[in-house]
């Protein structure tokens, strides 16, 4: 019991592992599946070059029979190149990218479908999808397309800031792709504030930028302009040095103020010194009071003196009046020559104070004027270089202009030639499509012409061999054999002039077996040639070749038969070719007689 329990269990448990590793098989070909590896990076391409869009299946399978698509979904039609059924749909693809893509034929069995773009135009820039429909497989990868014919930037001189009395500088850059950005940098790379870059796009979807920046003196006075575009690395810039002079130049348009200042300077000393004079005038005017009143006091006393001493007599008034005036006059003398000296030292020395300030005055007038003058001349050549970079600007508006005008000519011109050579390509391409159809037709109406030809031909032929026979065996024989024609559908329908070939033809609307039957050729008084037919099928409405062997086919097909190791039969007077059934009836006869 033991036994028949074990062998009873033991199918079950296997059958369950073997369902947990299928189900864990699967799982891991769930988790792990196929998927379109494009380009993590964008792809930079230089306009009128080739480039390779990269897109393959991991882990590698053949897609050669799947279906592949590159599309890009700003455009309508959004195909780019469609491949299906191993063929390549034109029809659905954009016109741009006519003639320009392909697949690597060789890698679909490995996986890789990238594509090849021809001939890159600036247009082609954009974002790129590979899709498999068959396995719900899509990747993108993004291009960009560099200009071949950027230009070095320009730097100019645009003019002066009043405001600052900076330099105003101009930078401009033409022929980018993609569209760049301007930037400014000082003589240590440090990023100078800008004002916003102005772009222009052309007609030729080429970009122009331009940007213009305030500058001030600086310790190098080198000032650099670059223009970049990160996208596709590429860099370049211009380079200027100013020189110390002209920023010089500009701050003499302070004139003014120096000049403002130098007369409220000299109005102050013109005030300062008459408020000098004033107070000096006034402290002459105090001392000449405080001798009168001296003097007067003098006068006082003396008058009292000679009163008390008129009494002494005259004797002793005399004596003391000379002695007094001995004494007095001496010291009155002095002091007044004194008094006097000192106003007229210190007028003196006022006076030569406002001469000297006076020569200042006029001096500071005189670089006044100067500067005055130097200003002036300095505005004159200012204007002058401002009208002459003006003009310049103008004319190379107006030759950017004529430029672009001309460009814009020449652009729709050459528009206008591709879209004829296009009309003229279709048209072409449809003449030749019509030429082959035409020609088609001839063929197929010289064979049908022919073979009713070489018909008309037989039926006389057995015609007259019917008439020129006398015995009545053969008589009967030659009524069944043309009995037998006239039933058949089989007829010979070209004898090879060269005797490389002859072609069979079925008449009938239903295949014909010719297992069995024999097709004999005599050329002349030669030795007759048997052909024995082995299992084939003449289908209706279509004829068969038989080739000599070494006469242009090695392998027999549906439509073409090798006669192996039979050579040509070459060329005579009169070659006749029977055909007959496996009953070994004659079927059919044609005679070719050679023209001489």
């Amino acid at each position: 019991m033991m036994f028949v329990h074990t062998d009873t269990k033991s199918p079950t448990s296997p059958l369950r592992a073997l369902s947990v590793l299928v189900f864990l098989l699967l799982l891991i070909h769930l988790c792990t599946g196929q998927s379109l590896i494009g380009s993590s990076q964008p792809i930079v391409a230089t306009h009128g070059d080739n480039v390779t869009l990269p897109c393959r299946l991991d882990p590698a399978e053949d897609v050669t029979d799947l279906t592949v698509e590159w599309t890009r979904p700003d455009l309508d039609p959004r195909f780019v190149h469609v491949r299906r059924s191993g063929q390549e749909l034109v029809s659905k693809k954009h016109p741009w990218f006519r003639e320009r893509t392909s697949l690597f034929i060789n890698e679909l069995k490995h996986g890789n479908i990238s594509l090849k773009l021809s001939r890159v135009k600036l247009s082609d820039q954009g974002t790129y999808r590979c899709f498999i429909p068959g396995k719900e497989k899509l990747s993108s990868v993004q291009l960009f397309v560099a200009s071949d014919a950027v230009s070095s930037p320009v730097i100019t001189l645009a003019g002066v800031d009043k405001t600052t009395g900076g330099v105003v500088l101009h930078c401009s850059s033409s022929r980018w792709h993609p569209e760049p950005e301007v930037l400014w940098l000082d003589g240590e790379g440090n990023l100078l504030s800008a004002g916003p870059t102005e772009t222009v796009r052309g007609p030729d979807d080429l970009y122009t930028v331009s940007s213009r920046v305030t500058v001030e003196k600086r310790h190098s006075n080198s000032f650099t302009c670059r223009v970049q575009q990160n996208n596709i690395n590429q860099t370049t810039e211009a380079e200027i040095h100013i020189q110390d002079d002209f920023f010089i130049f500009l701050s003499s348009s302070n004139v003014p103020i120096i000049i403002g200042w130098a007369v409220s300077l000299a109005v102050c000393i013109i005030v300062i010194l008459s408020l000098v004079f004033l107070f000096l005038k006034r402290r002459q005017n105090k001392t000449i009071t405080k001798r009168s009143r001296s003097e007067e006091t003098e006068e006082g006393e003396k008058k009292k003196s000679s009163k008390r001493n008129k009494n002494k007599g005259p004797v002793v008034d005399d004596l003391e009046t000379k002695r007094t005036t001995s004494q007095q006059n001496p010291l009155l003398s002095l002091d007044g020559v004194q008094r006097k000296e000192e106003p007229e030292e210190e007028v003196e020395r006022l006076r030569k104070q406002l001469e000297n300030k006076e020569t200042e005055f006029k001096e500071k007038q005189t670089e006044l004027h100067k500067l005055r003058t130097e200003n002036q001349r300095l505005k004159t050549d200012l204007q002058n270089l401002e009208n002459k970079l003006q003009r310049k600007q103008t004319d190379a508006e107006r030759e950017e202009k004529r430029l672009k005008d001309q460009l814009e000519s020449k652009t729709k011109k050459v528009k206008d030639r591709g879209a004829e050579i296009q009309q003229l390509q279709d048209q072409n391409r449809d003449l030749q499509r019509l030429n082959q159809d035409l020609e088609n037709k001839n063929k197929q109406l010289e064979r049908n012409q022919t073979a009713a030809e070489r018909e008309e031909e037989r039926l006389k032929s057995q015609t007259k061999q019917s008439a020129g026979r006398v015995s009545e065996s053969q008589s009967s024989q030659v009524k069944s054999s043309s009995s037998v024609s006239q039933s058949s559908t089989i007829i010979v329908d070209e004898i090879d002039p060269e005797g490389k070939y002859i072609h069979l033809r079925n008449l009938s609307s239903e295949d014909q077996p010719l297992g069995g039957w024999r097709m004999d050729v005599k050329v002349d008084d030669r030795k007759h040639i048997m052909y024995t037919f082995r299992r084939f099928t003449l289908r209706a409405k279509e004829t068969v070749t038989i080739w000599a062997a070494g006469c242009g086919k090695s392998l027999s097909t549906k439509t073409e038969l090798v006669w192996a190791g039979q050579p040509s039969w070459g060329t005579g007077n009169q070659t006749v070719v029977t055909l007959f059934n496996d009953s070994r009836q004659e079927v059919t006869r044609r005679t070719r007689t050679a023209r001489h």
